[in-house]
C-alpha cells in the first residue's frame, strides 16, 4: 500500500477518534473551553508554497496568513479565502452525521444573517462524502453562507481541528481569538459582537 492513499483514512480514523461527537462527555459543558486569549492567540499553517504572494483580498484589504488558501464549496464553486481579509472569520467545522454540529445549525445561521456584511461565516464539512455534506445542508437550513467540501481534511489540518462540531474565530487580521466548543453555537453570537463593535 502507498502511503498517499492511506493518509486521508488514517486522517478520518484519528479524527474519528479524538471526536466527542454523540458523547455526553464533559467536554462540551463549558461554552469557552478552548478560548484563546488575543495575547496569546496565533494564526495557523503558514500559506501553501506557490501561493500568488498577491497580499490583498478582493476588498483590498491584507490577506493574512491563516486565509491564504483555496477550497471548493459543497456546490462545486471555486472559494479563495482571500475574499474574507479584513473581517472577522468564523469557520465551523462540521460533519453531516454529528448531532451536535445539526444542534448549532440554526444558531450559526442566525450570526450569519445578523452579521452579514461585518464578518464572514464559512461551514467546513469533513468527515463524510460530498452528497452527505448538501444534504446536511438543505435539511438544517444553512445554504445562506458558504460551506467547503473538506473531505480530505486540508483545511482541518490547515487549523489544526481535530473534531467535528468546533469553532475557530479569527479577528478582521486573521489572528484566532477562540477556538473551541460552543454547545447549540450558545455564545457565538456574543464573540462576533465583541470583533465588529
Amino acid at each position: 500500500m502507498r502511503p498517499r492513499t492511506v493518509l486521508p483514512a488514517a486522517l478520518a480514523a484519528a479524527l474519528l477518534a479524538l471526536t466527542g461527537c454523540g458523547s455526553n462527555g464533559s467536554s462540551d459543558a463549558a461554552g469557552d473551553e478552548g478560548a484563546v486569549s488575543p495575547s496569546t492567540a496565533s494564526s495557523p499553517a503558514q500559506p501553501p508554497a506557490g501561493s500568488d504572494g498577491s497580499g490583498t483580498g478582493a476588498n483590498g484589504a491584507k490577506v493574512p496568513s491563516a486565509l491564504n488558501f483555496t477550497a471548493t464549496t459543497v456546490d462545486g464553486k471555486p472559494f479563495d479565502a482571500k475574499t474574507l481579509a479584513g473581517k472577522p472569520t468564523v469557520l465551523w467545522f462540521w460533519a453531516p452525521w454529528c448531532p451536535k454540529c445539526k444542534a448549532q445549525a440554526a444558531e450559526t445561521a442566525n450570526v450569519a444573517a445578523t452579521y452579514q456584511g461585518k464578518a464572514n461565516v464559512v461551514g467546513v464539512a469533513g468527515l463524510d462524502k460530498n452528497t452527505a455534506m448538501k444534504d446536511f445542508v438543505a435539511d438544517t437550513g444553512t445554504g445562506s453562507f458558504p460551506h467547503l467540501s473538506d473531505e480530505n481534511g486540508e483545511v482541518w489540518k490547515r487549523f489544526k481541528v481535530t473534531e467535528q462540531s468546533r469553532y475557530v474565530i479569527l479577528d478582521k487580521n486573521g489572528t484566532t481569538v477562540y477556538e473551541g466548543v460552543l454547545p447549540s453555537g450558545k455564545g457565538l453570537a456574543d464573540k462576533v459582537a465583541g470583533l465588529t463593535g
